[in-house]
């Protein structure tokens, strides 16, 4: 016999809410005391969750902008957790271009660098 089912009809507004204050997935499953498979598998069988799910990482991302924005002139402000956070949750990258003979280009505060094995050029 299955385990009843922990879903209500409140739950894809739960996570918008909860998605709105900036809290991840992860959170937001430990909110619900379920696991992420089990929001995984709700998505499938609910197509109002999956829309919330995905409109509560764009509201996640919006809200760490903004205090990304509010708080960059604040002493106390940690940029790099800041950005290491927006990197690793939200596909944030550094720059990287490609060079026409497929070789990686990197800017750096003003500094090029093209990796070109033991012939590698740094300007400026």
């Amino acid at each position: 016999m299955a385990r009843p089912t922990k879903y209500t009809s409140d739950i894809p507004q739960k996570i918008i809410e909860f998605m709105k204050e900036g809290m991840s997935i992860e959170e937001v499953c430990y909110e619900l005391d379920i696991c992420k498979q089990t929001l995984y598998n709700w998505c499938e069988d609910h197509p109002e969750l999956l829309d919330a799910k995905k409109k509560g990482v764009e509201f996640s991302c919006g809200w760490w902008m903004k205090q990304g924005r509010i708080n960059l002139n604040e002493s106390k402000f940690n940029y790099t957790g800041w950005y290491m956070n927006m990197k690793n949750r939200f596909g944030w990258k550094d720059k990287s271009d490609i060079t026409s003979d497929d070789k990686p280009l990197q800017t750096i505060t003003g500094i090029t660098i093209i990796r070109d094995g033991p012939d590698s050029k740094i300007t400026k």
